[in-house]
């Protein structure tokens, strides 16, 4: 059987390749998708600066919810100093350290700020250096609180030396000079204080929040040769029940940055998010491609089933037909699936995404969840497209191989119509939830609904052949009566066609629009929201001194500033019956940012915002059930738990986030505990913004811009999301474009016989390629419609439900050249094998079938 049914697939080389491309691409995105997903799980950063510790013991940085996947809690959550000494005393431990972090920035001469990575953690205690592995020190410790030690690399981007003088900026302090007393030759060594001075300037980031007084952020464990192993499960008997992790390994490269860490929880969303998509249009395209495989047998398999075959070893024959062309192709589209994903995570990286120095992580499990769902799509898929021919009876199997039923089948119709009318209910979800889930909501129901249409297609096409034909002219030429004829004979063939046409258009359509319509809400919620005209900041410092807000408010012509932050929290919510835990983020603000902020409140007022209280946007409260007055629990970006009183209850969820947090709630909290920016509202004189001007120019390190946001200027300027959304359309529409381009040229290649029949009749190649060119016309035409039509409830919906109007934001330039992409590819495809096969002399080409 193995033998004949590679025979038997020889002869159809167009139709094998189809398969083959629709199985290479589905595979190498499925393999691509599964191991950014694994990558987000089991991948870890570089252990950089904690290289030379063996063991490291810090708090768990993840939120554990029940019966799901962790949580990651971006803020670095502290533990009690007093470990240090209590860990120092065990066997086999030479040397223990507790490693504090903090903003710290270096002004050059010439009053700039040196660039370094992570401004907001740079900042470290001389013992950190125990972690370091194997540092080159030139100079000496710090020996007082007016030297430092620098990392080689931040020393020579200062252009300063041992013995020089710099200025340094530190936990929100402002500048003061040092000595330079070393220079670190390790990476990731920052500023290095002395150990008191260290202490004294963490404690005041600290002090405001109380409990995280006498903490450090981690202990390195540097151990004997050998004794590392056996230290750590020492260490975790004595620390069991306090929460506290022991890391070893990789694993230790995570609580360097919580914030790196937690980017990781992003790959296994974004994963989730198109793992759904890629494999609804793998199995519709591979299927299609099975379709048109079998069909071109399907002379051949009546003359099997004549020849005394089962029904059973007719599909046992087509199902490893299918096997075995499909796993020619598996291997390659492993291989390329992990490329792709190596493209896709230094896309992510270069939009900041993720760290530039997370790896991918490289398993066979990716390959062997892909090779395991490929295979059994391509035998569901086979035996379904040989179940009829199977079933029929030996003789009219061989009557009906040249033709197709003269009616469509009434349950696969129905089955399209349902799909379609859950399509539709699903596009409702924009109307009721106002969030990215109900904006995914619509491209997954333009998806379901191009596979009902593939179900109903066949009915369609018929009616509308039917129709066309009906309307065709008495004097019309042999061409238009010919592909009329074809077009309602050919009803199951014609239908995969426009269907896969329609899958590309509602694809694009329905994804792009979405993401689109989306950020235009959230920009429209941010520019009517905001009242304040401009932002300060200081990124390079790791966040803005204490002392800025009020200069900043002396500044003549400001009539109100406020701070602004951000950070995350974890809220759970009954949802079927079952507790889900979500992370979003969450701005801390004061209570006087109604005077730069409008939230659209609807219930409440920001101006209690102080204390342990929290604001919630509407769909948040309708979640949790929260009303002012009333308390929410939440988990703080640090893993705190906390018991909130709501204040106010705000309509600008989208623009703004779904919870804000008072900024006496969230002090303490946060692993910078610096203010990230500041809002100005001024009296629109120019005096004011010149005021402001001279402000951030005197200051090292400050960023002044507008506070409104702009639309952007085309793609420029759009955030990381949309370049990475357009992408993925990028990828799935060629993928889909190019089978069924594929898809074409191989039903066309069947089609020599019909041809040479005709050309034996009388008719020219000319009169031919018009048939060919006019059937190619009704296909393109019915996909376009059909597309849009299928697109337009729930475009109109996520419109109405994120913009108050029918219909959604994006570029209009879509359209059009979606159409024309459409268009070329299907003509191209069409147009170029039928040339080909006129090429044959009619007589041959009949014989070779």
């Amino acid at each position: 059987m193995f033998r004949l049914a590679m025979r038997m697939a020889g002869n159809r080389i167009t139709a094998l390749i189809a398969m083959v491309c629709a199985v290479l691409g589905g595979a190498a995105l499925m393999t691509a998708t599964g191991v950014l997903a694994e990558s987000g799980l089991r991948s870890h950063l570089p252990v950089g600066r904690l290289a030379g510790a063996d063991v490291v013991v810090a708090a768990d940085q993840e939120f554990h919810p029940q019966g799901d996947l962790p949580i990651a809690l971006p803020e670095r959550r502290r533990i009690p100093a007093s470990l240090v000494n209590a860990l120092s005393g065990l066997t086999g431990v030479e040397a223990v350290a507790g490693d504090i972090a903090f903003p710290a920035a270096l002004v050059d001469a010439r009053g700039g700020v040196v660039p370094i990575d992570g401004p907001g953690t740079a900042g470290h205690g001389w013992s950190s250096t125990k972690l370091l592995a194997e540092p080159g020190i030139e100079g000496r410790a710090p020996g007082g609180p007016g030297e430092v030690a620098l990392s080689r690399a931040i020393a020579g981007a200062a252009g300063v030396g041992v013995g020089g003088r710099v200025e340094i900026v530190a936990a929100g302090r402002p500048a003061d000079g040092y000595r330079v007393s070393a220079v670190v030759d390790a990476p990731d060594a920052g500023i290095l204080f002395t150990d008191t001075t260290a202490a004294r300037l963490s404690d005041r980031v600290k002090a405001a929040g109380g409990p995280h007084a006498d903490t450090v952020d981690l202990i390195g464990l540097r151990t004997a040769p050998g004794a590392g192993e056996r230290v750590a499960a020492e260490v975790r008997t004595k620390l069991r029940g306090t929460g506290l992790e022991t890391v070893t390994g990789a694993a230790r490269g995570d609580l360097v940055s919580p914030g790196g860490g937690a980017s990781r929880s992003l790959l296994v969303a974004l994963s989730g998010s198109l793992a759904g998509i890629v494999l609804l249009i793998t199995g519709f395209v591979v299927s299609s491609a099975l379709a048109v495989s079998v069909g071109g047998q399907r002379r051949d398999l009546a003359l099997m089933r004549a020849v005394g075959a089962t029904p059973r070893q007719v599909r046992r024959f087509v199902v490893v037909q299918a096997t075995v062309i499909a796993g020619t192709a598996l291997v390659p589209a492993v291989g390329l699936g992990h490329l792709l994903a190596g493209y896709a995570r230094r896309m992510l990286a270069d939009q900041g995404v993720v760290p530039e120095a997370l790896p991918l992580y490289v398993s066979p499990l990716p390959a062997v969840a892909t090779v395991t769902l490929v295979v059994l799509a391509v035998q569901i898929a086979a035996r379904c497209a040989a179940w009829r021919t199977s079933r029929l009876p030996a003789t009219e199997a061989v009557v009906q191989s040249r033709s197709e039923p003269r009616q469509p089948s009434r349950t696969r119709t129905r089955a399209g119509m349902l799909v379609i009318v859950a399509a539709t209910t699903l596009s409702v979800v924009p109307l009721v939830a106002r969030t990215a889930l109900g904006a995914a909501a619509t491209s997954l129901a333009g998806i379901i609904g191009a596979i009902g249409l593939a179900l109903v297609g066949p009915a369609l096409v018929r009616r509308l052949g039917t129709a066309a034909s009906l309307r065709t002219r008495p004097g019309a030429s042999a061409s238009a009566w010919l592909a009329m004829s074809n077009i309602r004979a050919h009803a199951l063939h014609n239908a995969g066609i426009v269907s896969a046409l329609a899958m590309a258009v509602v694809f694009v359509l329905t994804y792009t629009f979405a993401q689109t319509t989306v950020l235009a809400a959230t920009t429209d919620d941010a520019r009517a929201g905001t009242l304040a005209q401009q932002r300060l900041t200081a990124p390079e410092l790791g966040g803005l001194p204490a002392d800025t807000l009020a200069a900043v408010r002396n500044v003549p012509g400001v009539r109100a500033a406020a701070p602004v932050s951000r950070t995350s929290v974890v809220y759970e919510y009954a949802q079927f019956g079952e507790t889900v835990a979500e992370s979003a983020s969450a701005m801390v603000l004061t209570s006087d940012a109604s005077q730069v902020l409008d939230l659209d409140v609807r219930r409440g007022s920001l101006d209690r915002l102080t204390g342990r209280t929290v604001a919630v946007s509407d769909d948040v409260a309708a979640s949790l059930g929260a009303e002012v007055g009333g308390r929410v629990r939440l988990v703080l970006g640090d893993g705190t738990r906390i018991a909130a009183e709501v204040v106010a209850v705000y309509a600008r969820g989208l623009g703004f986030g779904p919870v804000v947090l008072s900024h006496d709630l969230a002090t303490g909290h946060t692993t910078a505990a610096l203010d990230q920016s500041i809002l100005v509202r001024t009296d629109g004189t120019v005096r004011a913004r010149q005021g402001l001007d001279a402000f951030a120019s005197a200051r090292p390190g400050f960023v002044l811009q507008e506070a409104d946001p702009r639309p952007a200027d085309g793609l420029k300027g759009s955030p990381p999301e949309v370049w990475i959304n357009l992408a993925v359309i990028v990828v799935l529409l060629t993928y889909l474009l190019l089978n069924i381009a594929n898809k074409l040229v191989a039903s066309t290649a069947q089609r020599r016989t019909e041809m040479a029949a005709l050309r034996l009749n009388g008719t020219t190649p000319a009169q031919i390629r018009a048939m060919v060119r006019r059937e190619a016309a009704f296909t393109i035409v019915t996909a376009l419609t059909t597309g849009l039509l299928l697109s337009a409830v729930p475009l109109a919906l996520v419109g109405q439900g994120f913009l108050g109007r029918p219909w959604p934001a994006g570029p209009i330039w879509l359209l059009p050249s979606l159409a024309l992409a459409v268009t070329v590819t299907a003509v191209l495809a069409v147009e170029l094998p039928a040339r080909r096969a006129l090429h044959t002399p009619p007589a041959e080409a009949c014989r070779a079938q």
